[in-house]
This record gives structure tokens, sequence and C-alpha cells, in this order.
């Protein structure tokens, strides 16, 4: 094999097998793409125009073109498809992408680019270079575009691409309607969340001193008595002192702050990031699951709405549920559904459902006595 005929193939599967793995796993959460989309709207109407707030009611369907295309894209390198036309799309799209990495690199504007979802999280620079990177092997593509040669005949590879489309949107409405089909988040199923709110290691701290006009440098702090002067001091192990739960807290419609008492106990949350946007569909089946649990397991609607508006909602729907606020960020974060349910005993999550899926009273007891 020539050098020339290696690149080409190896062009050819690594951007492709990187666009279908990352599409695959934003497929896998699109609600997660959802909110990403949002936040670059959001960063977009600040700095570009206010015309940008006029996609976020649409981020969700916005995002899922998004998935499809990279999906589609990457299986349409792999079979060489119209590359002609297929080099083109990629082109502008991966030009679109280096465009916003750098932008929210170089001036700090989103501090996670959503490349691959929850799944692998990237600084925005290591996104940045990441695109760089790929770009190479795009610009590849690109250049000798005219002398590849598709794999299929031109129906099989139409078939392909067509199955690919249909597939991808099937599995992404269905990661909609129920809830991801791999999660990667910190409150997923077997987390115990007060420890994901504990950083995995204590600092370990390298000081540097000067004696005798010479640095020492020691995880020890050096008396000045004898010689020693202090200079400077930086943390050996930064990244790994963080805890992966930074942000949760919840407080009640007083103002008290009831983080702990979530984690005694079994605890069903009823998750309801905005009352406002909250789908009704399922409520009569959630208000009936609250009544046959009453006297057995706590229930608390978490929410990010107002006192007034949960009030409201309680009352339109008759559900004798206690409630308290929590940030509406995180509460995207525990559970992907809007209203969704989350079950916990001691703090450990035991259970993550989708309206859609409501679970019975049995389940939940079933669950509880494991």
């Amino acid at each position: 094999m020539t050098m020339q005929k290696f690149i080409d193939q190896f062009s050819r599967y690594f951007v492709g097998g990187l666009f279908i793995f990352s599409g695959l796993i934003k497929l896998n959460d699109p609600i997660g793409t959802e909110i990403k989309m949002e936040e670059y709207f959001e960063v977009f109407s600040q700095d570009f125009g206010s015309f940008f707030h006029y996609f976020i009611p649409w981020s969700l369907e916005i995002g899922m073109v998004m998935i499809v295309l990279e999906i589609t894209l990457g299986v349409a390198i792999l079979l060489f498809y119209r590359m002609r036309v297929t080099s083109w799309v990629l082109l502008m799209l991966m030009i679109f992408f280096t465009f916003l990495t750098f932008y929210s690199a170089y001036f700090d504007k989103v501090t996670d680019c959503g490349c691959f979802g929850d799944a692998i999280k990237l600084t925005p620079w290591q996104s940045f270079w990441k695109d760089i990177m790929l770009m190479v092997f795009v610009s590849h593509l690109f250049w000798y575009r005219k002398r590849y040669q598709a794999v299929l005949r031109t129906l099989e590879g139409h078939s392909v691409i067509l199955i690919t489309v249909v597939t991808s949107l099937f599995l992404g409405v269905y990661a909609v309607r129920h809830l991801p089909f791999i999660d990667f988040r910190a409150y997923r199923v077997g987390n115990n969340i007060p420890k994901q709110m504990l950083p995995p290691e204590q600092p370990v701290i390298e000081y540097t001193f000067v004696k005798n006009n010479e640095e020492v440098r020691t995880q020890k702090f050096l008396p000045a008595e004898q010689g020693y002067a202090f200079k400077s001091s930086r943390i050996l192990n930064e990244d790994k002192i963080k805890p992966t739960i930074t942000d949760f807290s919840v407080s009640s419609p007083e103002g008290e702050d009831i983080t702990a008492t979530t984690f005694k106990g079994p605890k069903l949350m009823i998750v309801m990031v905005d009352v406002r946007k909250t789908s009704e569909e399922n409520i009569e089946v959630i208000r009936q699951l609250t009544k046959a649990l009453e006297g057995k397991v706590d229930c608390l609607v978490l929410t990010s709405s107002s006192s007034e508006q949960m009030e409201s909602f309680r009352h339109k729907h008759q559900l004798g549920v206690p409630y308290a606020f929590s940030d509406a960020t995180v509460l995207k974060t525990i559970i992907r559904s809007n209203p969704g349910i989350a079950l916990w005993k001691d703090g450990t999550v035991l259970g993550n459902w989708h309206h859609n899926n409501t679970p019975s009273a049995e389940t939940i007891l079933n669950l509880l006595t494991k």
C-alpha cells in the first residue's frame, strides 16, 4: 500500500468513525444536546444579536438535526458516498465546529462543548485542538474528493443513507420519550450522591523554598528558623480534588437548606424543572403513585419554579406532595424528563424513570426492600 493510499484509508476510517461515535454518544441523550444548544444560543444572543433567542425554543429539534447529520456524514465517509457533495458538507460543518470550540475556549464562554456528551468531558481547549487535528484529515478527504470511488452502487448507497437517517431519528425520539439508553451522569442508578459531592483525593501541595540562593521543592512546609524562605506553592493533583457533584442543594419554601434531609431514608423525588413547561400527560399517574406510597415513602417535588407557580400547579392537579427548590441546571442533570421520577435511599440512586414509564408503587417498594 502506497503512502497516499494509507492516508486515504486512515482519513476515511478516522473521520467517519469519529463522527459516528460522537453522533451516537449524543443520540443516546438528545436532551443533553438540547441543553448545550440552549447554552450556546444564550451566549450568541449576548455577543452577536438578540435574534438568537428565537432559536432557544427549537434547541431540541436543531440539536437532533445536527446529531443525525453527524452520524449520516460518518457513514457516508466510510462508504465514500457521493464524496463531491459529502466532502463539502463535512468541511463546512468542521469549519463551524472549529470556530465554535475556538470561540468557547478563547473567550471562556462555554466550559464544555458537549462533543461527546457526558461520556467524555473535554475542556474548551482540548475540544479546539481535537477539531484542528480532525480538520487535517477532513481537508485531505476534501482535497482528493474527486478521485474516491463509492464502496456501494448508487441505489445501495442511497438505501444505507436513508436507513441511517430513519434509524437515527427513531432512536433519538425514543431516547427523548424515555431516558438515555446508557446513563453517564453523576446521578445514575447505583451512585451515592453524598459520596459524589466529596473530593476523590485530598490536595497534595508542593512548596517551593529558597535557601542559600537555591530552590528547594518539597511537600513539607520547612521552617524559617532553618533558613528556608517560602517562595510559592502549587497543588499537584488539582484535576483529582474536584467533586463530581458540586452544585446540588435543596431549599424549602421557607428558605431553609434541607439538602441533608434528602439523603435520609427512602425518598421519591418528582423532578419538575419548570412547571410551566412540565408535561401534564402522565401527571394523574404520578399523583396516583404518590397516593399509593403515602405513609410508606417520603415524596418530594423538586422544582426551580416559584412558589406561586408551584402552588397553582399543585392545586390544578390535586397533587398533595410537598415541594422544595433546586437549580434548574441541576434538575436537568438529575433526570432527562420533565416531570421525571427518581428513587433514592440514604442518598443512593435506586431508580430513574421518565414520566412515560412511571413505575408502580409495588416496583418502588420492591426496590427499597432489596
